[in-house]
């Protein structure tokens, strides 16, 4: 069997995955997960947001955030969005 060679990247995915940092989603919630980043991502960044936090929430967010496959910043901001429009 032919051996593919992986990046670095590529393979601390693969280690995560075998680790079980990531977990299967249906197609609906991919779709939707996909959707919102790219809306995020094709908004207009105009503003600076300092604020404090507690460190065990920001670690839980950064967390849920790597699990998603985001920066943890865009899921911040992404989750700052959906309250903000509700």
């Amino acid at each position: 069997m032919r051996r593919i060679k992986l990046t670095k990247f590529e393979q601390e995915i693969e280690n995560a995955v075998g680790r079980g940092e990531y977990k299967p989603v249906g197609r609906n919630e991919f779709k939707e997960i996909a959707e919102a980043i790219a809306a995020y991502k094709a908004k207009k960044k105009d503003a600076v947001l300092n604020i404090r936090i507690n460190s065990q929430d920001l670690q839980s967010l950064k967390q849920k955030a790597h699990k998603l496959g985001v920066k943890y910043q865009t899921f911040i901001a992404e989750i700052l969005h959906k309250i903000a429009q509700a």
